[in-house]
């Protein structure tokens, strides 16, 4: 379980996560958003849209564990909708649904009661999982996709 201290970290990392998404890509050429952050990798415009996939079905898991007993979530392929045609969309459409989601998001999880983060669900590939193991865990997913982008741009002199 986290800490007072931890659990307001992790929310104040994911509700600054759209500010520091769009630093981290702001000023990019068409170009330079479709290049990978790695050898294989996702490009920049690939990622930025996952944020906005991944961040809205957690979202929705959030939001079934606190109002179902241990829901079944459905897992998705994420390399399969990188794939798909709206992911080459200008990556302004994904920037702005994470904006709102994580004002929704963060202000969900401001206000729970300390009780509400013991609250699980259960991914058929990865087990049970609590509220406060989910939180930790797509502030630190929101930070590390910041982090490939901010990289790819020092190591590629952007």
């Amino acid at each position: 379980m986290l800490t007072t201290a931890e659990r307001t970290d992790c929310i104040n990392r994911i509700t600054s996560l759209p500010e520091r998404l769009r630093e981290a890509t702001q000023n990019l050429t068409e170009a330079q958003l479709d290049t990978p952050y790695r050898e294989g990798g996702w490009t920049v415009r690939q990622v930025v849209h996952h944020v906005a996939d991944s961040h809205s079905n957690a979202y929705t898991r959030t939001r079934l564990a606190l109002t179902e007993n241990v829901p079944t979530i459905k897992p998705y392929d994420q390399d399969a909708w990188a794939l798909l045609p709206d992911y080459t969309l200008p990556i302004e459409v994904s920037l702005r649904i994470i904006e709102g989601l994580h004002v929704r998001w963060g202000a969900m999880w401001r206000n729970l009661p300390e009780s509400a983060f013991e609250r699980t669900f259960f991914h058929p590939d990865n087990g049970t999982t609590s509220l406060d193991d989910a939180l930790q865990s797509y502030a630190n997913h929101g930070d590390n996709h910041v982090k490939q982008i901010t990289d790819l741009r020092i190591s590629r002199g952007w």
